[in-house]
């Protein structure tokens, strides 16, 4: 792993069901990042549409070949000689979507994708219910990629709350985690922080989310809210709720030493769950 610094920022949005206004929101933001100093720059997930209606979102969205957010965004990485991570885009596979992460280099190449593996099925208190499943196809593979400073984990919003998909890849050498999302306001309340901190923490690595914030055109609102953390779960950069960016310094050498001073990862045991004698069977599942 290099020891170079460099800067990353978090593009915050509020997309709606224009993907051309949407894009040109993100091309605008990813310019200012890069103005400002970033050699990394984050958009959230969907980046490109934010719509709650199946019919109107398969109207709007077509295959990864055809996208003009991606197009746009790799002319913009390679006129500004900056990586990008588009957080999401939804891409039409078939009568689903997949919700895709895209890495691209300073050349405009895609260099890794990653498919969002949870999808996000709940009925929340407030009368808001979620099915995910309903039009999304959930990926199968954890995806690490190569940026000039280290390994980065790539993963989706709700993501961040399976801890261990965060442990294999920082097992596998991730420095970097990232889970840019689309939090919905009543949940990123209550878990947002603990959740990147934790993250961070537990594996000893930096994260990175961009995020939605706001009320938009579909009526959801997100909570925002993007936060760059380090290895020892300090909030480096943090956005509120308006559209954005936020940068911070990342220095990969604390991840060694980090995880130097707390080896969680090297200390990390296979177990076994097995039920006291008087506890009747219940199902209890072997853990690993």
């Amino acid at each position: 792993m290099t020891s170079t610094r460099f800067t990353a920022a978090c593009i915050q949005m509020r997309s709606g069901r224009d993907v051309p206004k949407n894009r040109d929101a993100a091309v605008a933001l990813v310019r200012q990042a890069a103005e400002q100093g970033a050699h990394f720059a984050q958009t959230p997930e969907m980046t490109s549409l934010l719509c709650r209606d199946r019919a109107e979102l398969f109207e709007k969205i077509g295959p990864q070949a055809r996208d003009p957010v991606l197009a746009a965004l790799r002319e913009v990485a390679r006129e500004k000689g900056i990586m990008i991570q588009i957080g999401s885009i939804a891409v039409k596979e078939g009568d689903k979507v997949a919700n895709r992460a895209f890495l691209i280099d300073q050349s405009g190449d895609i260099v890794a994708t990653y498919d969002k593996i949870h999808l996000y099925d709940v009925d929340l208190p407030n009368g808001e219910s979620w099915r995910e499943s309903a039009t999304y196809t959930g990926g199968d593979t954890a995806v690490l990629a190569e940026t000039p400073w280290g390994h980065l984990g790539m993963t989706i919003c709700y993501d961040v709350r399976f801890a261990a998909l965060y442990k294999a890849l920082a097992e596998n050498g991730a420095s970097f985690l990232s889970a840019p999302a689309a939090f919905t306001r009543q949940t990123g309340e209550a878990h947002w922080h603990v959740l990147h901190r934790a993250r961070a923490i537990e594996t000893g690595s930096f994260m990175i989310s961009a995020a939605q914030g706001g009320l938009h055109e579909d009526g959801r609102e997100t909570f925002g809210h993007s936060i760059i953390v380090d290895p020892w779960g300090r909030v480096l950069a943090e956005a509120g709720t308006a559209p954005g960016v936020i940068l911070a310094e990342i220095d990969p050498a604390l991840v060694t030493e980090v995880r130097g001073r707390i080896p969680t990862l090297k200390n990390a045991r296979a177990f076994q769950v097995a039920a006291a004698p008087n506890l009747k069977p219940f199902g209890l599942a072997a853990s690993a």
